[in-house]
């Protein structure tokens, strides 16, 4: 894991945050590239905002101006075998993943900081199409920690898992990519209400 740091302080990881490079191999990558480019990604939207990059939710879209999770359409089935294999590099029941998102972003495109919404325990990301920085942030940001930044790597075809602290101690953010690239979010609903 490849952490380059912003702040004096040594800060050589953050505990709940696992990266494996390598996850797929090329041809499991470009099929799933195929897959996505039938797919009928539409424009992120944030309360009046329409972002740059594009999107398909399964297993739910949220709904930033209710602050509701809605209905959306159910797993692709070409994306069930990705799903199971995620979740038992989990460890866990295939079933447990409850959302997929699949996220297209063009060259120059960026997300900026926050933190998933908390109906989902444990993220999971796959990256696909060229390399991108994930940076990461504490949460909250208060005068002792707004400096402390960490930047994250992440290559096509690795995963990453946002857990424990990883996923609710920090915020995190993709500066504008230089080079289209894609990702697949998986998520896992919390057990119980919190946070």
């Amino acid at each position: 894991m490849q952490f380059d740091l912003f702040a004096d302080e040594a800060l050589p990881s953050i505990p709940g945050l696992i990266y494996q490079a390598d996850f797929l191999t090329p041809e499991e990558e470009k099929g799933l590239l195929e897959i996505i480019a039938t797919l009928p990604l539409m424009p992120a939207r944030y309360k009046e905002y329409e972002s740059k990059v594009r999107i398909l939710s399964f297993g739910g879209l949220n709904d930033f101006n209710t602050h509701t999770v809605k209905p959306s359409p159910a797993l692709d089935a070409r994306l069930v075998p990705l799903r199971n294999r995620v979740a038992d590099w989990l460890k866990i029941e295939h079933g447990a993943i409850s959302h997929l998102l699949v996220t297209e972003y063009l060259s120059g495109t960026q997300l900026g900081w926050h933190r998933d919404v908390p109906v989902y325990e444990t993220i999971v990301g796959i990256s696909l199409g060229n390399p991108a920085t994930i940076r990461f942030r504490p949460w909250p940001p208060d005068v002792l920690t707004s400096h402390r930044k960490v930047s994250l790597e992440v290559m096509p075809r690795s995963i990453y898992k946002l857990d424990g602290e990883a996923r609710w101690g920090w915020q995190h953010a993709v500066p504008p990519v230089k080079y289209p690239r894609w990702s697949i979010t998986l998520r896992v609903n919390r057990a119980k209400p919190g946070r």
